[in-house]
């Protein structure tokens, strides 16, 4: 290391210099990371050598994704598919470290292509965001609430929260109470970006409009999580939030029993015991499929999403029936919250860049705005619908302790390696 970065470092460890302000100081993020990263290591003891710093471009994430870097971690990303939905055929990216997963996908994928093909339906396109504001009353609480809810100021509401972006389109207020405290739920469309910051954006201009009416109004935060973000609640999983999607398919009896190596009533029995039942018992929120979450995490990060988001995102009831005197079975997943976008956050970084681009969704649609995140949205609940056929059969046939203790356990010899 240079002396004058060696300089720098000791500052750094001697609480002379604040890590953060390196990228700034320095004007170059990579050395920035280099100097903050042998800071930690004097200061840690730890050499942290598994954790690579060279080869990631450090500017890209500067003000947008991640502060205070010292390095990158490294994901491997497995492709899925062909996923046949809509007519169309995607090789479905998924970066995970759970063996088993990529394969049991694409096994999904085969069994819908072979049968035809799924297709989608998306519900509604609208982000949300709840500020919470408190009142000197409940009754003039609800005065507000009333002025938000009359369909005659929409219009006014409207014009002053669609001035916050070319994108963002108001389509609707929803207000809830707890004594003074009013709670007001914003949706809004977001074009191809989830919308978080543009939804935030609009909902301070209509915050700041209200004041003008009702000065008495108290706002204590822009969310009140009434929205609800990164949380189960019952309010994404009726109302929705982001992306409402359903996704069908009809898998053909003899693809059941060639493919997924099971039969059509075991499957429906299981779904009914297991996804319907089990998770009722279980008191779900939501939760009411296999492992919806694992698909819908592993397309997350490989597509630069807020994985954080896979909370509400992965909300699916996945629904099994028989038909055709029996012998098809047809297998839908309803997702009423799936929250992506195509531009913004981590999709402009170069391997989620790549991963969107090879689903045909890389940035935004200027020819019709919105449609590539809808697609992608779309993708998450086809993929989803693929991994909840083949996890129900690999379980309806005993097949998944097998197949994880083929690919889900290391052959190394653990007792040889020194910690």
């Amino acid at each position: 290391m240079p002396e004058e970065d060696e300089e720098i470092v000791a500052a750094v460890v001697a609480g002379k210099i604040p890590s953060y302000v390196l990228e700034t100081r320095l004007g170059d993020c990579r050395r920035a990371a280099g100097i903050r990263r042998e800071a930690v290591r004097r200061i840690t003891g730890r050499e942290i050598e598994g954790l690579p710093l060279d080869g990631f471009d450090y500017a890209s994430i500067l003000g947008q994704c991640c502060e205070l870097p010292v390095g990158y971690v490294q994901l491997p990303v497995g492709i899925a598919g062909p996923l046949l939905l809509d007519g169309q055929r995607y090789y479905v990216p998924m970066a995970t470290t759970e063996g088993c997963l990529v394969a049991s996908t694409n096994r999904g994928c085969k069994a819908i292509a072979e049968s035809g093909g799924a297709t989608s339906v998306v519900l509604r396109d609208g982000m949300t965001r709840a500020p919470v504001a408190r009142l000197p009353t409940a009754r003039r609480a609800a005065d507000v609430r009333a002025f938000l809810e009359d369909p005659d100021n929409f219009e006014t509401l409207s014009m002053v929260f669609n001035r916050s972006s070319r994108f963002a389109r108001l389509q609707g207020v929803q207000c809830a109470m707890a004594g003074r405290n009013l709670y007001m739920r914003f949706t809004c469309s977001t074009g191809d970006a989830m919308g978080m910051n543009m939804i935030s954006k609009g909902v301070q201009n209509v915050l700041d409009f209200l004041q003008d009416d009702f000065p008495d109004m108290d706002v204590i935060s822009i969310s009140g999580n009434f929205c609800s973000d990164k949380k189960p609640a019952a309010v994404n999983w009726i109302e929705g939030r982001g992306k409402s999607v359903v996704c069908e398919a009809v898998i053909k009896e003899e693809v059941v029993k060639k493919v997924l190596k099971t039969d059509v009533q075991s499957l429906v029995e299981l779904n009914m015991i297991k996804n319907l039942a089990g998770s009722a018992i279980a008191g779900a929120l939501g939760g009411f499929n296999a492992h919806a979450s694992n698909i819908v995490t592993a397309i997350f990060i490989a597509t630069g999403q807020d994985p954080a988001q896979n909370v509400e995102s992965s909300h699916c009831i996945t629904m099994l029936e028989s038909i055709n005197d029996g012998k098809d079975l047809h297998i839908s997943v309803t997702m009423p919250s799936i929250e992506v976008g195509t531009v913004g956050g981590g999709t402009q970084l170069a391997s989620q860049s790549a991963c969107l681009d090879l689903l045909g969704v890389k940035g935004a649609n200027r020819d019709s705005p919105g449609s590539n995140a809808r697609l992608l949205a779309t993708v998450v609940a086809g993929g989803v619908l693929a991994g909840e056929l083949s996890l129900l059969s690999a379980l309806a046939a005993g097949q998944l302790v097998k197949s994880h203790m083929k690919y889900n356990r290391s052959s190394k010899d653990m007792t040889k390696i020194v910690p």
